[in-house]
């Protein structure tokens, strides 16, 4: 039977899919505010986890996905036929799977729930997997296994829920796995199976880990599992797998009680539930709960809020509305209901990258957690229309990660406002960085009308990096905290305008030998990046000149709508609005630097603390002044004319001073981004435009 692809439901959102394990490299996100993160594919394959360090399942990429078989399981043992997954996840399934033996199966998903229905022709029986990730203050999965007899025989069964126990962090998948699985202490309960690794045994060093990991389960009354496998390789048996385990396929008694104690194995949360005859027509279900604690479970609570139909049909219901009402904010309507649907789900993937960061999902296994320095801005974009009573708490706490030096945290911390330094010692600055917080403030701004936004304090982020990653300072510790001080020690703050002022203004005087500013380790291009010698970025001067005028414009408007007439800011910034008391030369790109490093050395360690008041009028001027130079000098200097007649303007130096674009002994290169900033700032007068448009046309269009 063939996939017949997806198709939308009502007007929530709800889409369902025949036979979806014809997809390769499917999965679906299940999550909370409280930190539990789950992938789910419709074999029920993926991982859980809450952070980089405490994955209940071994963390995957999408390779895994496919060729591993640890994954969330729930056998059935059918008297007269034998063990059958009711995930679809066995060696006979899967073996049958071109053989034109397939079981039918369907996917139904919704905000944020995930339904897999499967059935056994030959022997009647139907399940029906439903998982949600509840929205309470637990980082736990709820999965219920409903089974119902189709057939017109009664059905002898025994059912046994398997979910292997990684319970560690994802640097041991290859760093330590055996040792760290000898250091599992494993407690069996009435309700399930509780694994807490008696170190954390990371990067982090070897520490007392308190964290726990459970898979828990009962029937739909409430009632406990017969027996308990808690041991990997015991419930494979000797020369088995998890998609053929021993002691399923043999029908094997359960090998552990409740009160039972082990040490040193991996772990696996495998259930055996009491052996029931289905009759006709009738249906028994079954709810399991996986759970990542701080500590020891809280057993008790724990069975009395999810471990029961009731529990988790009600806790399904609350999960529903909280998306649905979440995402009433934005709507579509286009004419066609399937594209209104499916841009419906794309107003979800903010929230979502806010809650897994960079991390977490398949298709994101990189990084440890937590966002990157321009995933902040760009985030917080879509986060004012999905939601927006945040957005100017999380502005005012992604402020405190800039640097003094103009440069920026890079490691993102998973609460707002936490910045940590450098964990490895490698030392990068995006030259980009700096020009997407004025971006986001200024949408932000004009949509509340908020202009006293720029008033509000915060501080400066300090670690052992200065000059914009150039140096280190040898006296600095971790221990000294990672804000900055001033010279007598106290944490020094300036206004979050003060903030923007240092992010434009440093880059405009951080030029390499063709007085654009330097490319340093990347722009958001990562494909032309690691330039720090004598690259540069022609595209984002461009945009950090359309900042400078653009934060002019709004100055202008502070001064006329609020009667704002003078600002303070640090008295080391002077020297950066240069033309308020002795005037550099544009032009000159080694006068440039030196001004530069000047600051630099000012607030390499501290600044004093003092302020300097500046009359609002004549900071709006030198961003004029800085602003237009930019524009002039990119309209003279980088806009190029090829053999052809096509024009454009040149995007990027490389390593080697070498202008990237133009024509060359192999073709003509051009780059879109190079285009793109220049006619979104305003830097293109309209016959470039026109121009632009053209070589566009002719060079990087295809069919």
């Amino acid at each position: 039977m063939k996939s017949t692809g997806w198709k939308f439901q009502g007007n929530q959102g709800v889409f369902s899919l025949n036979m979806p394990e014809h997809n390769s490299y499917l999965y679906f996100p299940l999550v909370n505010e409280a930190g539990m993160m789950s992938a789910i594919t419709p074999n029920l394959h993926g991982e859980i986890t809450s952070s980089h360090n405490t994955f209940l399942m071994s963390p995957v990429s999408v390779e895994d996905l496919h060729n591993s078989k640890s994954a969330r399981n729930f056998w059935v043992y059918i008297d007269g036929y034998g063990a059958w997954s009711a995930t679809g996840n066995s060696a006979r399934q899967n073996a049958n799977r071109f053989m034109q033996q397939e079981e039918e199966s369907e996917l139904e998903a919704g905000f944020l729930w995930h339904k897999l229905k499967r059935i056994n022709r030959e022997t009647g029986l139907q399940a029906e997997v439903t998982s949600f990730v509840p929205v309470t203050d637990d980082k736990i999965e709820l999965m219920k296994v409903k089974l119902t007899n189709t057939s017109d025989q009664p059905l002898k069964l025994t059912p046994t829920a398997a979910i292997p126990l990684y319970g560690r962090s994802a640097d041991d998948l290859r760093d330590h796995r055996h040792v760290t699985s000898l250091l599992h202490r494993i407690f069996v309960h009435r309700k399930g199976i509780e694994v807490q690794p008696v170190l954390s045994f990371d990067e982090r060093g070897h520490r007392i880990n308190q964290v726990c990991y459970s898979v828990l389960g009962a029937e739909a009354d409430g009632a406990e599992p017969a027996g308990y496998d808690p041991v990997l390789e015991e419930f494979i048996g000797e020369g088995g797998a998890l998609d053929w385990p021993e002691s399923v396929v043999a029908n094997k008694k359960a090998g552990a009680a409740a009160g039972d104690t082990l040490e040193g194995y991996e772990a696996i949360g495998a259930l055996r539930f009491h052996e029931l005859q289905l009759l006709p027509g009738q249906s028994r279900a079954y709810v399991i709960a996986m759970v990542i604690s701080e500590d020891r479970i809280e057993s008790g609570r724990l069975d009395e809020t999810y471990l029961s139909e009731k529990s988790f049909d009600d806790l399904l219901k609350q999960n529903e509305n909280y998306w649905n009402d979440k995402l009433a904010t934005v709507s579509f309507h286009t004419g066609d209901q399937q594209q209104d649907m499916w841009m419906k789900w794309v107003t979800l993937q903010p929230i979502l990258r806010r809650l897994y960061g960079n991390s977490f999902l398949p298709y994101h296994d990189y990084g440890r957690g937590g966002r990157g320095w321009r995933d902040l801005w760009q985030d917080c974009l879509a986060l004012m229309i999905m939601e927006p009573s945040e957005v100017r708490y999380l502005l005012l706490n992604n402020y405190a990660g800039v640097r003094m030096d103009g440069s920026n945290a890079t490691i993102i911390g998973t609460k707002p406002g936490e910045f940590i330094a450098d964990r490895n010692n490698i030392p990068r600055v995006w030259m980009d960085h700096g020009a997407w917080p004025l971006m986001t403030t200024l949408l932000y701004i004009n949509q509340s009308g908020d202009l006293d936004f720029l008033k509000q304090p915060q501080t400066y982020f300090r670690d052992v990096f200065v000059k914009r990653c150039q140096e280190k300072d040898s006296h600095w510790l971790p221990e000294n905290g990672n804000k900055l001080l001033t010279v007598n020690g106290r944490v020094y703050e300036g206004t979050i305008l003060e903030h923007i002022l240092l992010q434009n203004l440093v880059p405009f005087f951080n030029v390499g030998e063709h007085n654009n500013i330097k490319l340093e380790g990347a722009d958001w291009n990562d494909g032309l990046d690691l330039a720090p010698g004598r690259g540069e970025s022609v595209a984002f001067t461009a945009f950090y000149a359309s900042n400078l005028m653009q934060l002019a414009d709004v100055l202008l408007a502070w001064q006329e709508n609020h009667g704002v007439e003078f600002i303070e800011i640090a008295e080391e910034m002077a020297v950066l609005l240069d033309s308020l008391t002795t005037p550099a030369s544009y032009e000159d790109v080694k006068g440039k630097l030196e001004l530069l490093d000047r600051y630099y050395e000012s607030v390499k360690v501290s600044v004093t603390g003092n302020k300097l008041k500046l009359s609002l009028a004549d900071v709006v001027q030198d961003l004029k002044l800085k602003a237009e130079w930019i524009i002039q000098h990119l309209r003279r200097n980088e806009w190029i004319t090829n053999e052809e007649g096509y024009a454009w303007f040149n995007g990027y130096y490389n390593n080697d001073g070498e202008r990237v674009e133009g024509d060359f002994p192999h073709g003509v290169r051009i780059t879109l981004t190079g285009q793109v900033f220049a006619v979104m700032g305003g830097i293109a007068d309209d016959d470039q435009v026109s121009r632009i448009t053209k070589a566009v046309d002719r060079y990087l269009k295809r069919p």
